[in-house]
């Protein structure tokens, strides 16, 4: 069982990179990242893509409002969580020609030049920045005291290690990341049905109103006001950082990969709510899936990757 979260928390860990994840090797990666697609490749794959597009947007006049007041849920029919599914899946193709052309192989890279301590360092510091916005969100929340640990976590490790390291953690000060679309759903705000953002991937109406939110509430956003570059920078390396988390679990996904990432989407979120409201969440995931990871060093290979 907690294998299985490691896995999900690792697979939907990449925020600002597309959630496409390929079957390719990483060693089948290295070759592929000198051969940048040329423009006529991309263009024959646009205009493969529209005539779906075109057909996918008719299939949206038979959406009713109706549809769009759910609470979505991994174990409800396709037509209740999911429909908006025919222009979805051409947002996931669409990701999925990013993450495979650019994300993928920029991370593997990052990965391979990219010292292991840098890039712990470098992990560590970023969600250091995200605990302010952690304790806020918990006060919000009605939860003084996880928030005044989250607080607690910030102020201990950035005046030790300016938030590269997490001495907090052996102090018993453990991180718990929140966002503002989890406290909607902690309130009972509906989260409307599955959607793919372009670029963004998987959320639901009520995530990309938190999403927006929580762009806001970053500290980067404040601390690199007055430096675009910079701020770009922080941004794009945050991106390849949360790819790179996923590079040895991405392989997990087997058959439709469309659809078991919204599962895991839907489930992960919901158990994130129903743990921090103490309801009973042991039937909130599927296991049979992930059975297998629950021995041998893949397990290791999970737990050293989730963030």
């Amino acid at each position: 069982m907690h294998s299985s979260h490691y896995v999900w928390a690792s697979l939907l860990s990449l925020g600002l990179i597309s959630p496409g994840f390929a079957n390719d090797s990483i060693e089948g990666d290295k070759s592929s990242i000198s051969s940048i697609p040329t423009t006529s490749s991309t263009q024959q794959s646009q205009s493969q893509q529209l005539p779906h597009l075109k057909a996918a947007l008719q299939e949206l006049k038979n959406v009713k409002a109706q549809d769009l007041k759910v609470n979505a849920s991994a174990n409800q029919p396709e037509s209740e969580k999911d429909p908006l599914q025919p222009l979805n899946r051409q947002i996931y193709a669409f990701n999925d020609v990013l993450d495979r052309n650019i994300a993928r192989p920029l991370a593997v890279q990052y990965k391979e030049k990219v010292p292991s301590d840098v890039r712990d360092s470098y992990h560590q510091f970023r969600k250091n920045l995200g605990e302010p916005w952690n304790a806020v969100n918990q006060l919000i929340q009605g939860r003084p005291l996880r928030a005044a640990e989250s607080l607690g976590r910030f102020t201990v490790n950035t005046l030790t290690t300016l938030g590269l390291a997490d001495p907090a953690q052996h102090l018993g000060l453990n991180t718990e990341d929140e966002n503002f679309g989890t406290t909607l759903g902690y309130y009972g705000v509906p989260s409307g049905p599955y959607v793919v953002l372009p670029i963004f991937g998987p959320s639901t109406f009520r995530d990309t109103v938190g999403l927006a939110a929580d762009s806001q509430a970053r500290l980067q956003k404040y601390l690199f006001e007055d430096n675009d570059g910079l701020y770009w920078t922080e941004q794009t390396l945050r991106g390849l950082d949360a790819r790179s988390q996923i590079l040895e679990v991405e392989d997990v996904l087997q058959g439709d990969k469309y659809a078991a990432i919204r599962d895991i989407y839907l489930q992960r979120k919901n158990f994130s709510i129903a743990e921090k409201k103490g309801l009973e969440s042991e039937n909130m995931f599927i296991d049979d899936e992930f059975d297998e990871l629950d021995n041998g060093t893949e397990q290791d290979d999970i737990e050293n990757n989730a963030p």
